[in-house]
């Protein structure tokens, strides 16, 4: 057998549905391979979108997304969603092609060392050196990027290789199950959680990667203890009831914070210390912090739990819930008022209805076409804190947003690979103008492979998230501005149906149009983030200072 025929079935019997990416002639033996497989091949118009489709694909699905490219320049298009994978914890393949590697054919052109360029972004990169190595290196590969903590694993198949003939068989992959917590450890925890005056949940990354969402309902069903999320931690539960208090999507002083402060144990489950933290601990806080997750807490000097329960977090939060009963001295009155006056602020900002239009108006526009169901995903930029604090998501991975790498140039490919995955289901793209002409090119791909989309393209010419940071530091505006394309031709120029919004009322039924008539819609949206400085800075420390 033609080894880039047994990497091909290697790669089904992982389970592969997609590859993404761009083949190169080093490629061109695998490329066959993959012609004649079960496997379908979906060309990009970048390597770094390919990246990113694969790594959302993984996000999305729990299981390894494949991306291709050729050698040299193909694979250092990958680097950034390499590091999008490995820091987001999404579990994804890169294969690169190469140079023979047995006798030399072009010298050094195009050739860079790419295991060594991808030793630090990944937690596997080879070369395969041998066509017999090939199932121990695919299986190997898939095994670590799918384990917690998942993330990114990188092969190099040379092109002398590919071509060769093996008789090596495949390895099958085998079951493997998490191991669960300790029993001391859980009654050490039931005893905490029942012990506190005013505990609090905070969800985070971790606890959207796997199957947690149904246990941690039943837990706090069952307790009545609220919740607050992480940016990653988004629609695990149910955000629209009055148990979640809020999202920390900034840094401090919101009235998300108040909960925070006030409570005297945070039951902190899945916390990844790639995002921000959502809160500070200190060696004199009387608050106690208990860790559940897959592995033991990374100690810095804000985040150092006096208690870790470790192992299947779904399993460990089952056996909490078996095991622990309410208290009748538990208080969370001060939680309450704290997101009474969240949401009455927030009604108040999205209630403005000035044009360009203010983000906040923007996220309830969003939220009142999208169904519970519906995923949202988001390019980076400073709309993204408005979503992740505003905008309630209903179900896990609804609203895919970065909070770990924080990349530019993701929202379009994710939006893609969204709708790949689940065809039946509405989907959205947000993305700043800046953002979304870094992969504007996939509008290309997304209307090649007949996908009905919805890309909303937030115009305000410039590099906003840094315009604000630059306000907030009292510097001169400079060097952040920039123009743009006329958004509605160039969507037309790919196949596109464009619009553009003029007046505030003209969103939300657009929106809902677009919605329903299958196409990719590209939606121009001016907005205005003038405010953005004095409320994020000013007005909402403030108010939430003032409880």
């Amino acid at each position: 057998m033609k080894a880039s025929d047994l990497f091909v079935r290697a790669l089904e019997a992982e389970g592969v549905d997609y590859v993404f990416g761009i083949p190169g002639e080093e490629n061109l033996d695998l490329l066959e391979s993959l012609r004649t497989s079960s496997i379908r091949l979906v060309l990009t118009r970048h390597e770094q979108a390919a990246g990113f489709m694969a790594a959302t694909y993984g996000r999305l699905t729990g299981k390894v997304g494949v991306c291709l490219s050729t050698l040299g320049p193909g694979a250092t298009n990958l680097v950034t969603a390499a590091a999008y994978a490995q820091l987001g914890a999404m579990p994804m393949l890169m294969v690169t092609g190469q140079k023979p590697i047995k006798t030399s054919k072009q010298g050094r052109f195009q050739i860079l060392d790419v295991i060594d360029m991808m030793q630090p972004l990944t937690k596997y990169t080879v070369q395969v050196v041998s066509g017999d190595r090939i199932p121990s290196v695919v299986r190997e590969a898939f095994r670590l990027a799918h384990e917690e903590r998942p993330g990114a694993a990188h092969i190099e198949l040379p092109e002398d290789i590919a071509a060769e003939e093996t008789d090596a068989g495949l390895i099958a992959p085998g079951a493997v199950r998490r191991p669960i917590a300790e029993y001391k450890a859980i009654e050490r925890a039931v005893a905490m959680i029942e012990g506190a005056r005013s505990p609090v949940l905070l969800i985070g990354a971790a606890a959207n990667r796997k199957l947690t969402a149904k246990m941690l309902r039943e837990l706090v069903d069952k307790t009545d203890i609220p919740f607050i999320t992480t940016q990653l931690g988004k629609g695990v539960l149910d955000e629209h009831g009055p148990r979640f208090l809020g999202n920390t999507a900034l840094s401090d002083h919101d009235f998300v914070h108040r909960v925070v402060a006030a409570a005297d144990l945070i039951i902190n489950v899945g916390h990844d210390v790639v995002e921000k933290p959502p809160f500070f601990m200190r060696p004199s806080d009387r608050r106690q912090v208990m860790h559940i997750n897959f592995d033991s807490a990374v100690v810095d000097p804000v985040y150092f739990p006096q208690l870790e329960v470790l192992g299947d977090i779904a399993n460990t939060i089952w056996q909490l819930k078996e095991r622990i009963s309410p208290q009748p001295h538990w208080n969370f009155e001060l939680f309450r008022r704290a997101h009474e006056a969240y949401l009455a602020h927030r009604d108040e900002s999205e209630a403005d209805e000035r044009f360009p239009l203010r983000p906040e108006f923007l996220v309830r526009a969003v939220r009142s076409v999208m169904p519970a169901d519906g995923i949202v995903t988001l390019d980076n930029g400073i709309y993204k804190i408005w979503f992740a604090r505003n905008y309630p998501a209903a179900q896990p991975n609804t609203l895919l947003l970065d909070n770990a790498l924080a990349t530019m140039g993701a929202g379009l490919p994710s939006a893609m690979t969204a709708k790949l995955v689940y065809p039946e289901r509405p989907v959205l793209s947000v993305c700043g103008d800046g953002g979304f002409m870094m992969n504007s090119q996939e509008m290309e791909t997304a209307v090649r492979l007949g996908l009905h989309l919805v890309i909303l393209v937030l115009r305000d010419d410039a590099y906003g998230m840094i315009k604000w940071k630059q306000a907030d530091m009292q510097l001169p505006d400079f060097g952040l501005d920039y123009g743009n394309p006329d958004f509605v031709r160039y969507a037309e120029a790919y196949g596109a149906r464009g619009w553009r919004v003029g007046a505030t009322e003209e969103l939300e039924p657009l929106l809902a149009r677009c919605l329903e008539e299958p196409a990719v819609h590209l939606v121009e949206v001016p907005v205005d983030y003038s405010l953005n400085d004095e409320m994020l800075n000013r007005v909402i420390p403030a108010l939430s200072a003032a409880l």
